[in-house]
């Protein structure tokens, strides 16, 4: 039996078609994911099937044919664009004779190198515990032909019963922990829901320039770069937008084809975010081919972890990379807001982005005439440090009427100082 070799920096990279759409997958995509885990591909071994094979996956001669071109280039390891069964990678490992990772392997550990944050990294870890739990069985088949004789009897199954024990007490133990971090989580969101403050969350297929879109939109300093997965923690930042105030700007970790399960539900509690927002803006790399595609498997995962009833606000990113494209507002035929084309990169369009999220926060907006006596001095003056009023006038009996416009929370704020009775001095409510 070979020694098992530690995934390396040298690969041969194996992509093969077949006919049904769920079984596809991206050759270029791969490219971008071996470049962002800082692995050289070698090679590239491609290929046709109905359906893939029971043993191998691709067939015993293109298993045989890859094995060829793993000696030819002395490559370290094997990537597979698709995943692949337990069995299927041990078998595989025997003919090429060094590592086999499938597509999901190569995710987690990608994941693995970016998270930053406590919780990211803790997500991550309990993504490939479980993805290794299913796998303990390769890494002892030295052990599994032992038979017979005192003191050799199941020493294999011994050791892989031992083996998930622990890893179902580690999965157990970072489970509690993520609960913990969750629960932090839940009491900043509820404050900000108590208070009233908006909430938007940048969501779209990775490399779609979401951070780059943040950073722009916030001042921050959030790592963008080229490749995908960029970003794995969530950040979070406060925006001001026009009659709307104070809103909570959430970048979140990126979407991709064909997302590992393990990763989804481990990353649940990050989604949130996403799920509980008040408006999502769904990113899209507009010189991108196959924007459709990505449009579908983003809504796709958004399906899965619930949010898919949260309004969307789609925005055709990165026109500077097509001549014939200039910013824009899209509307429906109600005149709302459906599209903004911009450039994150340029900045150019990006105050139309701000534009169009304010129409649809619109409902987060009190527009109204008040009638106040002069007892409410108070209340004007509070009002007019909001610098909310657009406009004031004085009936016979020396009333202030004023015309107001102000975001919900602020007007919430005011009913908590001065009591709900002040929303009977609403005369007409103009809000939309």
């Amino acid at each position: 039996m070979f020694d098992r070799y530690e995934a390396g920096e040298q690969a041969v990279l194996v992509h093969i078609e077949f006919p049904k759409e769920h079984d596809r997958e991206d050759l270029q995509e791969l490219e971008m994911l071996v470049s962002s885990a800082g692995v050289n591909s070698l090679a590239v071994v491609q290929g046709s099937r109905q359906k893939p094979h029971a043993k191998f996956f691709v067939g015993t001669g293109k298993a045989e044919e890859i094995a060829e071109i793993v000696q030819m280039h002395q490559a370290d390891v094997v990537i597979f664009n698709h995943v692949l069964t337990p069995s299927q990678e041990r078998n595989l490992e025997v003919v090429c004779q060094c590592r086999v990772l499938d597509r999901t392997t190569l995710i987690l550990d990608i994941f693995a190198q970016r998270a930053r944050t406590h919780e990211g990294k803790l997500q991550v870890e309990l993504a490939q515990l479980r993805h290794i739990s299913t796998r303990l069985i390769r890494g002892w088949t030295h052990l599994e032909r032992q038979k017979g004789g005192i003191g050799l009897r199941g020493p294999g199954e011994t050791q892989l019963e031992t083996d998930r024990r622990l890893i179902r007490g580690k999965i157990k133990n970072i489970q509690k922990r993520l609960e913990k971090v969750a629960k932090q989580r839940d009491q900043g969101r509820r404050a900000r829901s108590r208070n009233e403050v908006p909430t938007l969350s940048l969501v779209g297929y990775t490399n779609a320039g979401k951070s780059t879109l943040f950073n722009k939109m916030t001042g921050a300093d959030v790592y963008a770069a080229d490749q995908l997965f960029a970003t794995l923690d969530p950040t979070l930042r406060k925006i001001e937008i026009a009659d709307v105030g104070s809103t909570i700007l959430a970048d979140t970790v990126g979407f991709i084809r064909h997302l590992p399960h393990d990763l989804v539900s481990a990353f649940k509690a990050t989604l949130t975010e996403t799920r509980e927002a008040d408006l999502q803006l769904h990113v899209i790399d507009v010189a991108d081919d196959k924007r459709q595609e990505n449009i579908e498997q983003v809504n796709s995962v958004l399906k899965e972890i619930e949010a898919d009833d949260v309004p969307q606000l789609l925005i055709y990113n990165k026109i500077d990379m097509v001549e014939e494209l200039s910013p824009r507002i899209d509307r429906d035929d109600e005149g709302n807001p459906i599209r903004v084309w911009l450039s994150a990169q340029t900045g150019s369009g990006c105050d139309l982005l701000l534009e169009a999220v304010s129409e649809c926060l619109a409902d987060k907006v009190l527009a109204c005439k008040l009638e106040l006596s002069g007892k409410y001095g108070g209340l004007r003056g509070a009002l007019y440090r909001l610098n909310c009023i657009t406009g004031e006038q004085f009936d016979e009996l020396g009333n202030w009427l004023l015309d107001i416009r102000l975001p919900m929370m602020d007007w919430n704020r005011l009913k908590k100082e001065y009591g709900n009775e002040i929303e009977q001095l609403i005369k007409i409510d103009q809000t939309t």
